[in-house]
């Protein structure tokens, strides 16, 4: 007989990681199981040098507050995505506070974050975002220079070698972090089996079947071996990173009808030299080249991975049809079925600016590459960076009642009418929100049981059901809280 369990998550990353110890929090007699088709949790797009890494906030990514028609700047992502970011923050601070994390310096560290343009016109957009966001109770503390010493004493590397009369400009927040997803990963992971959970690595998902009373029938393979295996859970979350969109596809849910979805690889320039990255101890961001994805926004960040401090400096953007980076040259095509051909290829003659610059981004040489770097760090040195191959991300692409079908820069969580189950689509800001994203899952997959959870929900994160920012004294006592508890700037 099948054997039956509660909850099955499908994917070793961030989310199920995180949505697992949600529910464990909740229902700690669940029977909770992970299955990973890798050898190890944390090895996709969670694994530190594959994704962005910064723990956004919203506090140096310029493409969340867009100029308007009218010249003003809309903040309306920048606090929607900070907000969020706050709200991992609170979690994640219940955690360390109850034993249930380890020491913060074992996934987080202290990073400024930083925006930083050139040329009159940046200068006055970033001027205007400046004053835009400064009053805001989430960007309480932004600093705005145009003052070469002041962005020199900020961070080195961006001022000698730049022309003297280049227009330059940066904001600076020392309440950013650096957070390897990678180490929280793992530690969640670990926390979860510790508590009751069961991982089950090497296990490849073959098959989502829904059975008569309800569950499903999730059928596998273990790689090792290809012995075929299966269990019936009450409850199925699809985790699996750019694999989410296939096998929600194989669970034949309605829900995911006319999505499709657009692979994006990319790739780092990364130092180790300790002379350069002693000189920068920051987040440094800029602004995307016209077409450009999110995630290919260029930034200089400072990188800390097992202990260890590294620049990064990227993501070039490129393209495989791979889903994963350990993913097959047929994922794109098996992806394509006939209710989502349609939406892709109105999204495909609809984004010549994002197929053109792609094809910029193939076609760059390594010097390109560097003097992109050098638009950042002007003598930035070829022989102290390499290249390092970053994830594989897909960009949802859903159908649109007017347009036909619209490529959607963010993520998106598909689920069954009846909860039962649901995933994750999409990339950026990704691993950041994963806390709030996994909430809305919980909220729309089970309803019924909110009323009773609410009380622990409050007690994990405090601003549960509202917004951090509605009320500044209530937003300075959260903010101040959870900075000391993880040990970081307020």
């Amino acid at each position: 007989m099948t054997e039956r369990i509660d909850v099955a998550l499908i994917g070793g990353g961030i989310m199920s990681a995180t949505l697992g110890t949600l529910l464990q929090q909740l229902e700690p007699e669940w029977d909770i199981r992970i299955y990973e088709r890798l050898s190890d949790v944390a090895l996709e797009s969670s694994n530190p040098w594959n994704n962005a890494g910064t723990g956004h906030a919203a506090l140096c990514e310029l493409n969340y507050t867009p100029e308007k028609p009218d010249g003003t700047i809309d903040i309306t992502n920048a606090v929607k995505v900070n907000e969020q970011f706050q709200v991992s923050r609170q979690f994640w601070s219940y955690l360390v506070g109850e034993g249930l994390l380890p020491e913060p310096k074992a996934f987080l560290n202290a990073t400024p974050h930083m925006s930083f343009v050139w040329g009159e016109a940046n200068v006055e957009y970033l001027r205007k975002r400046y004053e835009a966001l400064k009053d805001h109770p989430l960007f309480a503390g932004m600093e705005y220079s145009e003052d070469v010493a002041q962005i020199r004493a900020w961070a080195p590397l961006l001022i000698p070698g730049r022309a003297k009369s280049q227009p330059i400009a940066a904001t600076y927040m020392a309440a950013g972090t650096d957070v390897d997803f990678g180490a929280l990963t793992r530690l969640l992971v670990d926390g979860l089996v510790a508590n009751g959970a069961s991982l089950h690595l090497e296990h490849r998902v073959t098959g989502l079947k829904k059975l008569k009373d309800g569950a499903w029938r999730v059928s596998m393979r273990h790689e090792v071996g290809s012995t075929p295996t299966e269990v019936e859970a009450r409850f199925v979350f699809v985790g699996a990173g750019g694999h989410a969109l296939p096998l929600l596809q194989k669970s034949g849910i309605p829900e995911i009808r006319g999505f499709g979805g657009f692979p994006i690889s990319g790739e780092w320039l990364r130092s180790d030299n300790p002379e350069v990255v002693a000189k920068h101890l920051a987040k440094v961001y800029g602004k995307a080249s016209v077409g450009a994805p999110p995630m290919s926004v260029p930034h200089l960040d400072t990188r800390v991975v097992d202990g260890e401090t590294s620049l990064l400096f990227g993501p070039y953007a490129g393209f495989s049809p791979k889903f994963l980076k350990t993913g097959s040259w047929l994922d794109l095509f098996a992806s394509i079925t006939w209710h989502n051909i349609v939406p892709m290829l109105q999204v495909g003659l609809r984004n010549f600016d994002l197929v053109k610059y792609l094809v910029g981004e193939l076609t760059a040489s390594r010097e390109d590459r560097l003097n992109a770097l050098r638009d950042f760090y002007p003598r930035a040195d070829g022989r102290d960076w390499y290249k390092m191959v970053a994830g594989q991300r897909v960009q949802v692409i859903k159908r649109d009642p007017e347009k036909g079908g619209i490529l959607q820069f963010g993520t998106e969580v598909v689920a069954s009418a009846d909860g039962t189950i649901a995933g994750l689509l999409g990339a950026s800001p990704g691993a950041s929100t994963a806390a709030p994203i996994m909430l809305e899952l919980i909220a729309r997959c089970f309803p019924d049981r909110m009323a009773d959870w609410t009380p622990q929900l409050s007690r994990m994160i405090p601003s549960f059901g509202g917004r951090v920012s509605d009320d500044p004294e209530v937003a300075d006592r959260i903010l101040g809280e959870t900075a000391a508890t993880l040990a970081i700037a307020r």
